[in-house]
C-alpha cells in the first residue's frame, strides 16, 4: 500500500497452539464490533449460493460454553464435545462469510503497492505481551457505515473481524467513532471525548472529504489533523490517516480533493504516522482492475457500498497485519521511528 517509513524491523507474534485457537476464536467472543448469528447470516446472504439460516439464540462464552451448559458440560464428555465441535463450525462459518462478499469481485490490491503503511509499535507491542488492544476509527459517515446494508458491513466491523481471525487468542476492541457530515473542525471538538478517553493503541482517522465537498481550505484542515495528531501521540496511540474517497462526488472537486491528498501526505510524513491511500485505492479499482464505480460506491455517488467497505476494510488489515509483523522489538529501530523498548 502506502509507505513513508519503510521498516527493517520484524515481531514475531506467537500464537498459542491451533487447538486452543479454535476452542477460543476471537472471532466468535462478543466483543464491541461482533456481528450477531443473525448478522453473521445476512452477510452471507451476499453471495449468490449463501442461503440465510436462523441461529441459536445461545452465545457461546470465551471458552466456547454457554454459561447453562457448562455444569453438564464438564460432567458430559460427548456433550462437551458437542459443544466445541459447534464452536468450531461457527469459526468457519465466519470465515466463510468473509469470503462471501467478494464470490462476484475479487478484492485484490493495486499492483505494485508492497510497501506498509507505517510504524505501529504500540499495537505490537500489545499484542506481543497478551494485553487488549483498542481500536478507535474516528471520522465521518464512511466510518460511522452510510451506505451498508447494515452495520455488521461498515469498515470497522469488518476490521475487526479480520483481525480477530488473525489473532485469534489476542483481546481486540474496535470502537467505531464516526459520525457523518463531520470534518476536521467537528472532529476536533469531540477528540477527547470520543478518541483519547478511550485509551486507543490505534486511531485510524478518516478525514478530509466533507472539508473538500464543502470548499473548505485544504490548509486550514491540515493544520487541524496535525494538532490532533500530536494530542494522541501525547498518549502514546499509533495512528493511521485516510484520506477522501475516489468517489463521483469528490472527483467533482478534483482540484481540491488533490490538495487535500498531498497535504494529508504530507502531514503524515511531518508527524511520522500511518496514511492509507483510500482514494489511489479506490481508483485503482476503477481504471486499473477495470470494476465498475457502482460496484463499489452506492447511487448517491460518494459513499461505499458493501462491497466497497469490505475491500477497503481487508486491505487496510492487510496493511495493519504486515506493519505489526515487520517490527522486531528493540533491534535496529530507526531513530525517527518511535518504538516500544522493553524496560
Amino acid at each position: 500500500m502506502s509507505s513513508h517509513y519503510p521498516f527493517r524491523l520484524s515481531i514475531f507474534l506467537t500464537v498459542s497452539a491451533a487447538g486452543l485457537a479454535l476452542l477460543m476464536p476471537a472471532s466468535v467472543l462478543p466483543l464491541h464490533a461482533q456481528a450477531a448469528p443473525q448478522q453473521i447470516a445476512q452477510q452471507a446472504a451476499l453471495s449468490d449460493n449463501a442461503k440465510t439460516q436462523n441461529k441459536a439464540e445461545n452465545r457461546p462464552t470465551a471458552e466456547g460454553v454457554p454459561p447453562q451448559a457448562a455444569p453438564a458440560a464438564a460432567a458430559n464428555p460427548a456433550a462437551q464435545k458437542g459443544i466445541t465441535g459447534n464452536a468450531i463450525d461457527r469459526v468457519k462459518e465466519v470465515a466463510k462469510s468473509a469470503g462471501d462478499i467478494f464470490s462476484r469481485v475479487p478484492c485484490l490490491p493495486p499492483k505494485g503497492a508492497s510497501k506498509s503503511m507505517g510504524s505501529l509499535p504500540r499495537v505490537a507491542s500489545k499484542l506481543v505481551a497478551g494485553q487488549p488492544v483498542v481500536i478507535v476509527a474516528f471520522g465521518s459517515s464512511s466510518t460511522a457505515g452510510f451506505g451498508a446494508t447494515s452495520p455488521e458491513f461498515n469498515y470497522p466491523n469488518r476490521l475487526a473481524a479480520q483481525l480477530r481471525r488473525q489473532y485469534p487468542t489476542a483481546d481486540i476492541s474496535v470502537i467505531n467513532a464516526g459520525k457523518g457530515g463531520e470534518d476536521a473542525p467537528e472532529m476536533m471538538k469531540r477528540l477527547q471525548t470520543a478518541v483519547i478517553d478511550a485509551h486507543p493503541d490505534l486511531v485510524i482517522w478518516q478525514v478530509g472529504t466533507n472539508a473538500v465537498l464543502r470548499n473548505l481550505d485544504p490548509g486550514e484542515t491540515a493544520k487541524l489533523v496535525e494538532e490532533g495528531i500530536a494530542r494522541i501521540q501525547a498518549v502514546g496511540a499509533d495512528i493511521v490517516l485516510i484520506d477522501p474517497q475516489y468517489s463521483p462526488r469528490v472527483n467533482e472537486h478534483a482540484e481540491s480533493a488533490g490538495k487535500m491528498m498531498t497535504l494529508l501526505t504530507k502531514t503524515a510524513e511531518l508527524r511520522k504516522v500511518g496514511l492509507f491511500p483510500r482514494f489511489a485505492v479506490m481508483k485503482d479499482w476503477h481504471e486499473k482492475q477495470a470494476i465498475p464505480i457502482e460496484n463499489f460506491v452506492i447511487a448517491d455517488g460518494l459513499h461505499m457500498s458493501d462491497w466497497g467497505y469490505a475491500c477497503f476494510a481487508q486491505l487496510l488489515g492487510d496493511d495493519i497485519i504486515r506493519s505489526v509483523g515487520q517490527i522486531k522489538l528493540g533491534v535496529n529501530v530507526p531513530s525517527d521511528v518511535r518504538a516500544y523498548r522493553p524496560m
